[in-house]
């Protein structure tokens, strides 16, 4: 059995606001009796990208078990992948990674298009996914990125999802061992299917997006409410995922 806990949407923006959400997020999963496998970070790690944003939260985002970590729409590629990740320099290319975790292949792509809101697989995105999950065909797979490939029915968050999803729904219909796909963005728990599969948002961190019959004309963004985070089970081919409030 693997468990990951994935967190997203933390937004550090040199406030103490942020920093301190997170810091109670990354202090309950550092007091679990029983470890996590790995955390997921699932984009929007700063809210400018900025390198000191990145500096924040690398100091923050410490775990017994690896942190692996995509961006969102707020991440900027370059100090993301320097500052955050520790890698060489690759200019405003993808940030793509594949990890190994206990058996589970996870592939992290990179759904940003630098300047915009919205989110879309760059064709090198496309053809690195297709590639790195023929590589271990016998082997559970998931599939991570910032913006969720279907609408949520959540305006707010529909106008700038994934686009062009069908694309990435063809590389999951020729790789049956992905078992779910999982997001942030959204700044909601939710749970739908894409290509078969479940597909998870995960909650965020800085924020929680009300859906339209809780807050039909006022802000949609709540900043009260408590952090949350999600734990995926994964038990041979199955995933179960619980979403836990951090307060």
């Amino acid at each position: 059995m693997v468990i990951l806990a994935q967190v997203s949407d933390l937004h550090f923006d040199g406030g103490r606001r942020s920093a301190d959400r997170a810091e109670r997020v990354m202090g309950y999963l550092a007091a679990l009796p029983r470890p996590v496998d790995a955390v997921l970070v699932t984009g929007d790690v700063a809210d400018h990208g900025a390198a000191a944003e990145y500096r924040a939260a690398r100091e923050v985002l410490r775990a017994d078990a690896p942190v692996l970590a995509c961006p969102g729409n707020h991440d900027r590629r370059a100090d993301f992948r320097r500052v955050l990740l520790d890698l060489p320099d690759g200019g405003e290319g993808p940030v793509n990674q594949v990890h190994r975790v206990g058996g589970v292949t996870v592939a992290l792509c990179d759904s940003t298009i630098p300047g915009r809101d919205d989110g879309r697989l760059a064709d090198e995105t496309i053809a690195w996914l297709d590639a790195a999950l023929g590589e271990a065909p016998d082997e559970p797979a998931l599939v991570a990125m910032h913006h969720p490939p279907v609408t949520l029915g959540i305006p707010f968050v529909d106008d700038i999802r994934q686009r062009d999803e069908w694309r990435f729904e063809e590389v999951l219909r020729r790789h049956s061992q992905v078992i779910g796909v999982l997001c942030g963005h959204a700044h909601t728990a939710a749970s739908t299917q894409f290509a078969g599969r479940p597909l998870v948002v995960a909650p965020g961190v800085a924020s929680t997006v009300m859906l339209p019959a809780e807050r039909p004309d006022g802000p949609p963004l709540d900043f009260d409410l408590p952090a949350a985070i999600t734990f995926h089970v994964l038990d041979g081919g199955r995933l179960t995922s619980h979403v836990r409030v951090v307060g």
